[in-house]
């Protein structure tokens, strides 16, 4: 038998910090109850990590404001050492963000969690419509994808931080985020050395363990929607739809999500 525990929420506590996280939270529930052999645990946050994370195999996450604090994230780093594998989807990649003095926009706070995950959030730009190129299609995670497949999302920008081996990545050589938009930031240090290149998926060793990310996955419902518009080339009048699933109704994703969560259990 093995185990998995689930973080799926937002910040503060209770809220959905602009995602329809039962809905996610759902889709990964019914994905984990596909895995023979599986029992899952269930948190909203990273609190009590120490209780939950000894005995586990695998932890994934959905999660928009939660994040470990440095005594959590120690042990974190201390399981995925001994052989853990921790899937992070989407925003798992964010945490706090500072409140810039003089003005209404905010700033991402780079803190150890973004070490342990490899990866370190920036912004991203209304939701649009991009390729999503497979760089590496003889990992597990990205059996059987196509070499590059189209989707509607939130384009992350994140900067890489580490080893890593690149599973996916999108051509996007400026952010196009209008005045004001998202979050703010000093360089564009997620942009790769080619000047075109955006890195949307990774694994990378950490001692004995993995660890994965996954950049995609937006996903709102009418009550959870935060978003002040789209990209025109979701929507021609910029109006965000009411209900988003996004990737989450893509065969491409779907085939990624499940490849992901077997890499973990295995």
């Amino acid at each position: 038998m093995h185990r998995a525990h689930l973080v799926v929420g937002g910040y503060p506590p209770g809220s959905t910090a602009g995602h329809d996280m039962d809905f996610a939270r759902r889709v990964l529930l019914e994905r984990l109850a596909d895995v023979p052999d599986l029992s899952t645990t269930v948190a909203s946050d990273f609190a009590d990590l120490d209780k939950w994370l000894p005995g586990t195999d695998f932890l994934l996450t959905y999660v928009a404001g939660p994040y470990p604090d440095e005594v959590q994230d120690a042990t974190l780093r201390e399981w995925i050492s001994e052989g853990g594998r921790w899937l992070g989807l989407h925003g798992t990649s964010g945490g706090r963000a500072a409140r810039i003095e003089g003005t209404r926009q905010r700033r991402m706070v780079k803190l150890p969690h973004h070490d342990s995950l490899g990866c370190f959030f920036l912004n991203h730009p209304p939701i649009r419509r991009f390729d999503v190129n497979v760089e590496d299609t003889s990992h597990p995670i990205t059996a059987g994808l196509s070499d590059s497949f189209e989707v509607v999302d939130e384009l992350y920008l994140v900067e890489i931080l580490g080893d890593y081996n690149v599973l996916l990545t999108t051509e996007l050589p400026e952010d196009p985020s209008p005045d004001g938009f998202g979050f703010s930031y000093d360089e564009d240090t997620s942009l790769q050395a080619d000047g075109r290149t955006r890195v949307l998926g990774y694994t990378r060793a950490l001692g004995s363990g993995e660890v994965a990310y996954i950049a995609l996955g937006h996903c709102h419902s009418p009550a959870t929607n935060s978003q002040p518009m789209v990209d025109e080339s979701v929507e021609r009048d910029g109006a965000s739809p009411p209900v988003f699933r996004g990737v989450w109704e893509h065969e491409s994703y779907q085939q990624l999500l499940g490849n992901a969560i077997q890499w973990g259990v295995g």
